[in-house]
């Protein structure tokens, strides 16, 4: 299908949201920046306002989720990212008012080139346009998503699981009445669609919607990829690991480990699987496992550990590839950074990974040789994050190799163009044997430049 003929088979209701959607884009893209920021503190507001209604609606979502998780339609880990509270909704907030204060992606010159005397290049950064994110559980996503959006001059169409859908629908409207309160902001930028059907019908819209972002399992992520002809930015399982080195501080080796593991083990970024040096697992292992218990961590060792700790549940191959998004670990006794990094290679998703050692040289072979998004050194694998990152929020984890890599934020939101400003510049003029030669003269100040 060509770019020039999007695709039309979604129902009209759909195509009058994306329509409108990319319209309110249109105007986004060229909205001056203190604009966009009013907006964003306009959300901001408007969600402490509707606080009360917003956490009532979560309420409600968790009441059915509930019944859903006794039933074994919905898992523990997708339930635990659904809940919101005073405290979760205060760093929403937080998330919004950080990416107001980053300075504006947009409008930006990443190069500014005298090609000749009077024919000049320069590389602006401008919005992506449309994006449609679909997700699931996490209504904070959403929050997230939206504020990113805003800032960059994107519209956004986000549909969230059906287990989230009154929370979400709260969340949009106090979005929306927020951006009320900004008359030069254009309608339609934001926008929820609430009905499973619309997933299907959004991914045909090559043309009108210009990045589809999926936040959820591999398997959603994998139907997202192979139903659509939209460019797709979505991450796989976050199979993390922890490899404590032979040469780790054994307390700040458990410290890190609780922390990867039990800060929010719902989380896409904590641990599920620790490798271990066999040198120091006599001295580690033990006071890890005690602390992993006291947590309540359903632990599984390999043979090697069990000799150590007998009483760990047996692992099995499948632990090695396994996302759990739970108080569940398991753990390989390896002999080598080779070993472990052997291991990663295979099992990991390429998402975060961490080393423990106070030796310098072993921390950057793993750094420089682990492939993954983030590769971390004496640093917990939660802090794979976007607001921690400074990005202000995300609106996703990449685990592809090809950028934007690792948390997305504000510069994976916006594209480039090229802009040449000539005086009649012909081509044929610098071609044949009387060729004109180019300047190619980097320059940071052209005139008539903004």
């Amino acid at each position: 299908m060509s770019r020039g003929a999007p695709a039309r088979t979604a129902n009209s209701s759909l195509l009058v949201q994306v329509q409108t959607a990319r319209a309110a884009a249109q105007r986004t893209a060229t909205l001056p920046t203190e604009v966009r920021d009013a907006a964003l503190e306009a959300m901001a507001t408007a969600l402490l306002e509707q606080q009360e209604a917003i956490l009532a609606a979560n309420r409600e979502d968790l009441e059915r989720a509930a019944e859903q998780v006794k039933r074994g339609e919905l898992s523990a880990a997708a339930y635990a990212r659904l809940k919101l509270d005073a405290h979760k909704l205060a760093e929403m907030v937080a998330g919004v008012q950080q990416v107001r204060r980053l300075p504006d992606p947009v409008g930006r010159s990443l190069l500014i080139r005298e090609l000749d005397e009077g024919l000049v290049l320069e590389r602006r950064t401008y919005p992506l346009g449309v994006l449609g994110v679909i997700f699931e559980s996490r209504p904070d996503a959403l929050v997230q998503i939206a504020a990113l959006a805003v800032k960059t001059g994107n519209s956004v169409l986000l549909k969230g699981g059906s287990e989230a859908l009154c929370s979400c629908q709260a969340l949009m409207a106090a979005l929306q009445a927020g951006l009320r309160q900004v008359p030069d902001f254009p309608r339609g930028s934001l926008q929820l669609l609430t009905r499973r059907e619309e997933i299907k019908e959004l991914l045909q819209l090559e043309g009108l919607v210009d990045l589809i972002i999926p936040r959820g399992s591999s398997s959603f992520v994998r139907y997202i990829m192979e139903n659509t002809r939209i460019p797709v930015l979505g991450h796989a399982d976050g199979l993390c690991h922890l490899y404590v080195d032979r040469a780790a501080d054994v307390d700040m080796a458990v410290r890190l480990t609780l922390d990867s593991k039990t800060q929010y083990p719902a989380a896409c970024n904590a641990i599920e699987t620790l490798l271990v040096h066999a040198e120091i697992a006599p001295r580690f292992l033990p006071l890890a496992v005690q602390a992993l218990r006291e947590k309540g961590v359903e632990l599984r060792g390999d043979p090697r550990c069990r000799e150590l700790v007998p009483d760990l549940i047996p692992a099995t191959e499948a632990d090695w590839s396994t996302e759990y998004a739970d108080l569940i670990l398991a753990i390989k006794m390896v002999d080598s950074l080779d070993e472990a990094i052997a291991h990663i290679q295979q099992y990991g998703s390429r998402h975060t990974e961490a080393i423990v050692t106070e030796d310098a040289v072993a921390a950057q072979r793993f750094l420089d040789e682990v492939d993954a998004a983030g590769v971390f050194h004496n640093a917990s694998t939660r802090f794979a994050d976007g607001f921690r990152y400074g990005f202000g929020a995300e609106v996703g984890i990449s685990t592809q190799k090809l950028p934007p890599r690792g948390p997305v934020g504000l510069e994976g939101l916006v594209t480039y163009r090229y802009q040449l400003r000539g005086r009649g510049h012909l081509v044929a003029d610098y071609t044949g044997p009387q060729a004109r030669p180019f300047l190619h003269r980097d320059r940071l100040n052209v005139t008539g430049l903004a």
